[in-house]
Parts: C-alpha cells; structure tokens; sequence
C-alpha cells in the first residue's frame, strides 16, 4: 500500500486566524518501505513571519518573499499526494493548514479518512509517555543529530522511520521489500529441490554427526572429570 508521510511549517498556530503554510515536505512509502521519492516545497505566505515562527523553522519574510504563492505548485504536490493515506504528527494541525491554503484557491479539501495521526497511535501504544517526534525518535534510536531546527522535509523523513516502529517495527519490510519493485511478496515454503521463498536450489542437509575421533576425544575428556554427579 502507498502511503505519503508529511509534514508542514507556517506562521503561527491557526490558519482561521490568518497564519500560513509556508513550507511542506512528503515521503513516499509504499509497504512501510521508503522509496526514495520526496517533494518538497517552500512558499510565499504574502505576509509576515512572526518572530516566535522563525524561531522555530528559521524561514524568514525575505527567504520566502521569492519563493512561488501556494496556487503556482499546487498541481504539482496534488499529483504526489495522489490518493495515498496521509501521515502527520499530530494530524490535524497539518491537514488544518493544508486544506485551509486549498480552499482559499478554490480546490477541493482532501478527506479527513485519510488522515493518520502518529500522535494518536503513540498514545495508544505508550500511554502516558511523552509524544513529540524528538521524544519518539529517542525511544526508539532514531537519530536526529542533524535536527537542529524544525524543517517539513527533514521532519517528514524522521517520522517515516517513527512511523514504521509504530505500526511493527522494521522488521515488516523484510517480506513486503519486492512489493516496492513491482512484484508480489514472496510465497513461504519449500517446492520441490527449490526454495519458492528465493527461487535458490535447495541444498541438502549437512551431516552433524559426530566422527569416531571427536567421540573418542569426547570419551577421553568425560573420563578426565573427576566425582562427575553422572557416576554416581
């Protein structure tokens, strides 16, 4: 299954209240698997950048003053996006911004049944725990050394991996990795002289039993051991 994890940065908390998405980032995944494709893109809010906001993602008014209006690109990110599921932290937030830039030209809202909240799934899992993506990455050893402020794309690619050890851990791509190479998984089990799993030949069964020296070197060794509670 494809799915498109993303993430968003803007100028404050609310779109209602005026604030904008000025940046977003996505990863594909089809089968929990990364594929390498990613888009990312920054935009011209046509406002401000409060301070507090740049704190936090370090896009100031005169970075994204040359950058396109939302409405330029918008057939290109709607095209990655595609039909996918949708993964973000804390969901709503993103998805709030999202559709807020697309129905202020004129486009279509993209379904809330879409939406996958990583947050909630965290809290299901690790109740009580602590929730953000800097705490989930520590939990499971993700690192995020070269995390010095929040950026859409760096973010997305962060929970992708945070993603994976919410819903089984790395190990599910073991089996589904032929799925993002076009091909169904492989089937279980042996067929005939050929392992169905590789398509390798089988290979006969090697000989564990032990040779007539390596009893007598064993013989001689039990005999060694002195009070052995076995002769008794």
């Amino acid at each position: 299954m494809r799915e498109v994890i993303f993430d968003t940065e803007t100028t404050g908390l609310d779109p209602k209240t005026g604030d904008r998405m000025v940046e977003i980032g996505c990863v594909e995944m089809v089968g929990r698997v990364e594929t390498g494709r990613t888009y990312h893109a920054y935009y011209n809010p046509e406002r401000d950048m409060p301070a507090g906001a740049e704190a936090v993602h370090g896009l100031s008014s005169d970075f994204l003053s040359g950058k396109p209006l939302f409405a330029e690109t918008v057939d290109a990110l709607l095209e990655f996006l595609g039909d996918a599921p949708l993964v973000a932290h804390n969901a709503g937030f993103d998805f709030g911004f999202l559709n807020s830039e697309l129905e202020r030209i004129g486009r279509s809202a993209i379904g809330m049944d879409r939406m996958v909240d990583t947050v909630a799934l965290a809290r299901r899992k690790h109740p009580g725990a602590k929730l953000s993506l800097d705490a989930l990455c520590t939990r499971y050893g993700i690192d995020r050394s070269h995390r010095v402020k929040h950026g859409a794309l760096l973010d997305a690619e962060l929970l992708a991996q945070v993603y994976v050890e919410l819903t089984g851990g790395r190990q599910i791509g073991l089996e589904l990795i032929d799925e993002v190479q076009g091909s169904a998984p492989p089937t279980r089990g042996w067929d005939g002289a050929r392992d169905v799993r590789s398509g390798r030949p089988r290979r006969e069964p090697r000989l564990h039993a032990a040779s007539a020296v390596e009893l007598a070197r064993h013989a001689e060794f039990i005999a060694g051991i002195e009070r052995a509670i076995w002769t008794r």
